[in-house]
């Protein structure tokens, strides 16, 4: 049996009371009888029928779907069975015997219930209908999110290859030219892409995944790339504490710190300074990666709808995966920093 939310069923009844009430207004108009008369009658009549449809669609329609054709036979038999019982109820009520009327004037009586069945047919037409439109509009949601999550998935699994392949590449040149380093480095990138790929399992939308979880495994980078560049690079990470469980989609920064090493620090002969924030404000969280680096077009990587090999895939990456978790509520600004290099900042609605 489908669920009955006290909400919708009182809405539902209320409907229907002023549905009996132009119905009596109606009546009154082409009848004898008093307006309070006809509304007793239009209103235990209509209550009638509506509460044996809505007993009768909670016991033998478990999906609109599937079920739709049981209205053929549920419509009638409760309009007849609450047209009866409406009578009867109204005589209970006034001390009437309102059944002589089926005697004195048949062809008013027949037409009586007439108007009953096709009010009561209406009603379930306008309910089933709204109901399938619902039905619909759910499903529709519920395929949108699995396209969402899937392709959320398909960026993330481009990422990771992404990632593995810079950082080889990385290992590969200091093995000619510091051995004991290179086996440091290789020690901390095992480490590295465990921790990492453990993040990249978690389910799509990042559920599960904080943003302290992304803090440790961006710390643990660069600790990496510290290894290679030396006293060149250096690094802050700043997260407060309130946001340190704030969920974010995993590695959504590891695009941007990778940017920022390899085209901003890494070719700047005296190195420079990496700095990773994130901060809340109006019920947004606003994640930035900052470096002193060369610096570059802001406007040209901002505009760069098509990377070409190496350059603009990870900016790329995070444009799509915002869009894909947070549609329109998602943002990425790059903008020239005061102090030189490059500022990358991410926004999207902070999860409460």
């Amino acid at each position: 049996m489908r669920p009955l939310p006290p909400t919708a069923l009182a809405l539902r009844g209320l409907k229907v009371l002023v549905l009996n009430t132009v119905i009596a207004l109606g009546i009154t108009l082409f009848d004898n009888h008093s307006f309070g008369l006809n509304l007793v009658y239009s209103n235990c009549i209509g209550i009638c029928i509506w509460c044996y449809i809505e007993c009768a669609n909670y016991f033998l329609v478990d999906n609109w779907q599937k079920h739709v054709s049981r209205l053929i036979f549920i419509v009638p038999v409760s309009v007849v069975l609450g047209y009866v019982s409406g009578h009867l109820l109204t005589d209970l009520i006034l001390g009437t015997t309102s059944f002589q009327y089926w005697k004195q004037t048949p062809r008013m009586a027949w037409g009586m219930l007439f108007v009953s069945l096709v009010a009561g047919g209406t009603i379930c037409w306008v309910f089933v209908s709204r109901e399938q439109l619902a039905a619909e509009r759910q499903n529709l949601e519920i395929a949108r999110r699995q396209a969402s999550e899937a392709q959320l998935k398909l960026l993330e699994s481009q990422l990771e290859p992404h990632m593995l392949f810079n950082t080889l590449a990385n290992l590969r040149a200091l093995i000619s030219l510091d051995p004991a380093r290179a086996q440091t480095m290789l020690d901390h990138m095992i480490a590295y892409l465990r921790a990492t790929l453990s993040a990249s399992r978690a389910p799509a939308g990042g559920t599960r995944h904080t943003l302290a979880d992304e803090f440790a495994r961006l710390h643990d980078y660069l600790e990496l790339m510290a290894i290679r560049m030396g006293p060149r690079l250096q690094f802050t990470l700043d997260l407060p504490d309130a946001l340190r469980d704030q969920p974010v989609p995993p590695l959504l920064l590891q695009p941007l710190v990778e940017n920022s090493i390899q085209h901003g620090l890494e070719p700047k002969v005296e190195g420079g300074r990496i700095r990773i924030a994130a901060s809340a404000d109006h019920g947004r969280l606003t994640l930035q990666v900052q470096d002193t680096g060369l610096g570059a077009d802001p406007t040209r990587l901002q505009g760069q709808a098509t990377p070409s090999p190496g350059h603009g895939f990870g900016l790329q990456q995070v444009r799509e995966r915002l869009a894909t978790t947070f549609g329109s509520e998602g943002a990425m600004l790059l903008v020239a920093a005061p102090e030189g290099g490059i500022s990358a900042s991410v926004t999207f609605p902070l999860k409460i």
